[in-house]
């Protein structure tokens, strides 16, 4: 974990967004761990990304956490989703990556309750979507995703044979970054959002076979 807790310390938004892919990231909840592999993620370089919550240095009550340190849980609400982000830069410079899906691996079957009743790629291939599967709630607002309830497990992470850069989800009448290529994904992934089924890697899901 030291070296993952150095890498954010250490690395650029972009490229803690591009490490996170294939991340294990669980949750311990009352009922059970639910976890799954990161595999869609966006970067949000805060004060001059004009797509970023904390663009220009705007800081609200519901902003505090994006000016907290390296790893810190952000979350916010979005057409009635909430959903996940982690600050990337160093206390008081508001960057960080929202994570739009996973690959499901541990506690399915309560995911699909949290979802009621959604399987297969539905289940966890948006942002709104796996925060509900996992069962996040707001009470994770500001703790760190090192040490908390909601944690990533770096022992587990699992490696993309390919990842790809793509403009981000959702960001129109934002000048360049409109189209700056700030969403990255594990290449023939089914869970990630928006992709054609001829592109999708059936055998090994886009990792790397070592990592099986």
């Amino acid at each position: 974990m030291n070296d993952t807790i150095n890498f954010f310390n250490t690395k650029s938004t972009e490229e803690i967004a591009q490490f996170l892919l294939g991340m294990y990231l669980e949750h311990e909840t009352e009922s059970g761990i639910l976890a799954g592999y990161i595999v869609d993620t966006e970067a949000y370089l805060g004060p001059e990304d004009k797509a970023a919550h904390s663009y220009g240095l705007r800081n609200t009550p519901r902003l505090k956490a994006m000016y907290e340190k390296p790893g810190t849980i952000y979350l916010y609400t979005m057409h009635t989703h909430l959903i996940l982000n982690m600050v990337t830069q160093e206390k008081g410079n508001p960057q960080g990556v929202m994570i739009r899906a996973i690959e499901p691996i541990d506690g399915i079957e309560k995911m699909e309750k949290n979802r009621k009743g959604r399987k297969g790629i539905e289940l966890t291939n948006g942002p709104g979507k796996l925060v509900a599967a996992l069962g996040i709630g707001r009470e994770l607002y500001g703790q760190s995703i090192f040490d908390s309830p909601l944690r990533i497990v770096p022992e587990k992470r699992k490696t993309p044979k390919k990842i790809i850069p793509l403009p981000r989800i959702g960001i129109p009448n934002k000048g360049i970054w409109t189209d700056l290529p700030l969403r990255y994904v594990v290449s023939g992934n089914p869970y990630i959002s928006k992709q054609k089924r001829s592109d999708i890697d059936q055998k090994a899901f886009g990792w790397k076979e070592e990592n099986k």
